[in-house]
């Protein structure tokens, strides 16, 4: 039986993966890993550990292959269905936990795994949640992470508002479809395999943020907040659709890597 340190050495994966999959693998703990490393492991689990670095060396995302990704502090469930929840997401979860008064209505357009509302839920219980999908798959993947991580708030099946009619929000957050579909990234690195529909909108990467800006503010009570994430280089066409649309104090905010990550405003005066 193959020990840890031998199935890591010979994998031909970055160790950092490695590790993730062998303890995925083995059932184990990253501290358990490093304290037995040299002590052999059961044929099922290096069998296991072998099928998945196989499948990661031919660019499977390490989160679809364990099926989960943590996001502010927890495991969210994810699948291809979805796409993987990543730290530039987190601006727009502390934006909005800054921006969202007491008991305030919160809505979160294109949900995915329901990452952003499962959080803000947990971080402030005092909220009010809606989240929508366009697809049934994804809202499958977002209602296990919140019965999971018990959040009580409301998923529905829409295409963007579509569902909502004479509904009105004190916040409206989305991290909507935005790489435009030229954009080399589609076809490198784990981008390959997450839903293209929810990366892409097929054209320049503006089309569903043009929709949500011009949509929203008939579903915001008169002092709500729009906030929504984009690409590091559309800060300033984001700020732009805002400003011809009547938004107020628009703004944008820079992420970790200090790119222009989020963008929004306080709704048009009527």
């Amino acid at each position: 039986m193959p020990t840890a340190h031998q199935l890591l050495a010979h994998c031909g994966l970055d160790l950092v993966d490695a590790r993730v999959l062998l303890q995925h693998a083995a059932g184990v703990s990253r501290a358990w890993l490093i304290a037995h490393g040299g002590d052999p492991l059961p044929d099922a689990a290096a069998n296991q550990f072998e099928k998945l670095a196989a499948r990661r060396r031919a660019g499977e995302p390490v989160a679809y292959l364990i099926g989960w990704r943590e996001f502010y502090g927890r495991d969210f469930a994810v699948s291809p269905a979805v796409l993987i929840p990543r730290p530039d997401t987190e601006l727009l979860v502390e934006l909005a936990l800054k921006h969202a008064p007491r008991g305030a209505r919160v809505l979160d357009l294109g949900t995915g795994s329901g990452c952003i509302p499962v959080t803000l839920k947990l971080e402030r219980p005092d909220l009010t949640i809606s989240a929508v999908d366009i697809s049934l798959e994804a809202l499958a993947v977002a209602r296990n992470n919140m019965l999971r991580l018990d959040a009580r708030l409301r998923l529905l099946a829409s295409d963007w508002f579509g569902a909502l009619s004479g509904e009105r929000f004190d916040l409206i957050v989305s991290n909507p479809p935005y790489i435009d579909a030229g954009d080399v990234h589609l076809s490198r690195g784990d981008l390959r395999f997450e839903p293209r529909n929810a990366l892409t909108d097929g054209g320049d990467g503006l089309a569903h943020v043009r929709r949500i800006v011009a949509d929203a503010p008939a579903h915001l009570d008169a002092e709500g907040w729009l906030l929504f994430e984009h690409g590091y280089d559309q800060g300033a066409a984001a700020r732009a659709l805002l400003d011809a649309a009547g938004w107020r104090e628009v703004q944008t905010w820079r992420d970790l890597g200090d790119n222009e990550r989020v963008s929004g405003g306080r709704v048009p005066q009527a």
